[in-house]
């Protein structure tokens, strides 16, 4: 593009070489006159708008000072349906949908029982983190399902609409100049964490449920402190732009951008928020097109992912379950984690050598899997319900309650907690503690069989802990110790 005649720098009017002179102009203006100046409103105003603009040399170079050329320069990023509005509508989806989230991680984290004892949480430092902690009960039994459910499900719902929220407000992430003033230093840190926190939370997430561990360290409390980076960030960020998204959405009616369609598609009015474009290019999709686009990703990822937490005949619909969609037949044809093989359980561990140890209240009692199957047997139909947001049907577990197994070492009533100890030798979660409520549970069983038949070692043969609304990690295999009352 030809530097325009204020870019010359030598103050005299010379037509655009290869253009003909207005024609209008020349009828209206005697010959050889040039023609009439613009009025003093005109001329200030086009005074304004060249001083607005970065400086540039002779042969239009930018000079030190304005944006660098690339997707800092406000002509870069062309869509024309990019602005407040568009941003506002997928801001107050996320607004809603990771606030869900946030409250079912931590439903999710206490679920743990972290206070109960070191055992159960291993996040250094927590500190006043850990105040929202309570019991967590054990009814209604499928507590767990329901909120570890929805929290992983929503969150690859919520995919596509974060991806569409950050394509909507990537030129605010180029701003220029990068750093104005200390507020704006600090209002940038802030979209950095919020940014970056998202991400970090959402990939972490992704790589979880497919049990894909290839980031450092414990994904509990990687994730954990991420989630705490974002949602101070999510706060901040709410707590500023609140307005500015209340206003944009009351500009535009949700009813008539749907039924626009794109050859009536034109950009937004150009306001302070920065997102939208000088130099529009043409529409390749109506808005109404966007957001359907954004919704049909959403819906696909559901209608692939829900099955895993809802079970039955549509776990066959839930193709990004790990381990595959098919568990297998018979009464130990449903999903598991962990393989005995996989933690090193060996046929000695769990052979005719095998024992249970009781202990509490300073006495010990040592039984054979016989000598259990021989004591009160009691039956609960119980899910298994996984962090990963998977989840089984109802299986029939049959055993014997945790609370008799407390009178054996002479706890009758009111049986305290449990510190539970597997045959695994390495690994997380090999044992657990589980509180009084939980023991107390009628429901609670250490389990022997399921559905009628003996547990397969992958289920944790000879014996298991099952525990309503427990995580799944923490319904522990191949059981050799229970310590009652112990809270090391």
């Amino acid at each position: 593009m030809e530097p325009s005649d204020h870019d010359q720098g030598d103050g005299q009017h010379r037509p655009t070489p290869g253009r003909r002179p207005d024609k209008a102009a020349a009828a209206g203006s005697p010959r050889g006159e040039r023609p009439a100046k613009p009025s003093a409103g005109k001329a200030t105003r086009r005074h304004a708008d060249a001083s607005s603009r970065p400086a540039r040399g002779r042969r239009g170079l930018r000079l030190p000072g304005g944006p660098p050329p690339g997707p800092a320069r406000p002509g870069f990023w062309r869509s024309p349906l990019r602005g407040p509005w568009l941003t506002s509508v997928f801001g107050l989806i996320l607004l809603v949908g990771l606030t869900v989230l946030f409250v079912t991680g931590l439903l999710s984290y206490a679920a743990y029982n972290p206070d109960l004892a070191p055992g159960n949480d291993r996040t250094p430092d927590k500190g006043w983190l850990g105040f929202y902690l309570f019991s967590w009960p054990t009814s209604p039994y499928w507590l767990y399902r329901l909120t570890q459910g929805i929290h992983v499900t929503l969150g690859v719902v919520l995919i596509p609409v974060l991806l569409a929220k950050l394509w909507s407000v990537i030129p605010k992430l180029f701003s220029w100049p990068p750093l104005r003033s200390p507020s704006h230093a600090l209002e940038r840190l802030s979209l950095l964490l919020l940014v970056g926190g998202a991400l970090f939370e959402f990939v972490t997430g992704v790589l979880n449920i497919q049990l894909h561990y290839i980031f450092p360290g414990s994904f509990y409390t990687l994730h954990f402190y991420g989630a705490w980076v974002f949602i101070g960030a999510f706060l901040v960020h709410i707590a500023f732009r609140i307005p500015v998204m209340a206003k944009a959405l009351r500009s535009r009616r949700m009813r008539t951008e749907l039924r626009t369609p794109l050859s009536r598609t034109v950009r937004e009015p150009a306001d302070d928020t920065g997102l939208v474009t000088p130099d529009p290019a043409p529409p390749t999709m109506s808005r109404r097109g966007a957001l359907g686009l954004v919704g049909a990703g959403s819906l696909g990822l559901l209608l692939v992912t829900a099955g895993q937490s809802i079970g039955g005949s549509l776990r066959r619909t839930a193709l990004l379950a790990p381990r595959g969609q098919d568990p297998g037949e018979g009464p130990n044809g449903f999903q598991i984690n962990k393989t005995a093989a996989s933690v090193g359980i060996s046929a000695r561990d769990i052979g005719p050598d095998w024992r249970l140890v009781v202990r509490g209240d300073g006495r010990e009692r040592t039984c054979t899997r016989a000598q259990l199957l021989a004591l009160p047997q009691h039956t609960a139909a119980l899910p298994i319900a996984c962090v990963e947001g998977w989840s089984t049907d109802d299986q029939h577990w049959s055993g014997v309650r945790l609370a008799d197994l407390a009178a054996l070492v002479g706890l009758r009533h009111n049986p305290p907690g449990v510190f539970v100890e597997s045959a695994q030798r390495a690994g997380s979660f090999r044992s657990t503690h589980l509180r009084d409520n939980q023991v107390r549970d009628p429901r609670s069983l250490l389990a022997l069989r399921v559905n009628g038949a003996a547990l397969s070692p992958d289920h944790g043969y000879p014996a298991r802990i099952i525990v309503p609304a427990n995580p799944g990690v923490h319904n522990t295999k191949w059981v050799t110790r229970l310590t009652f009352g112990s809270t090391p």
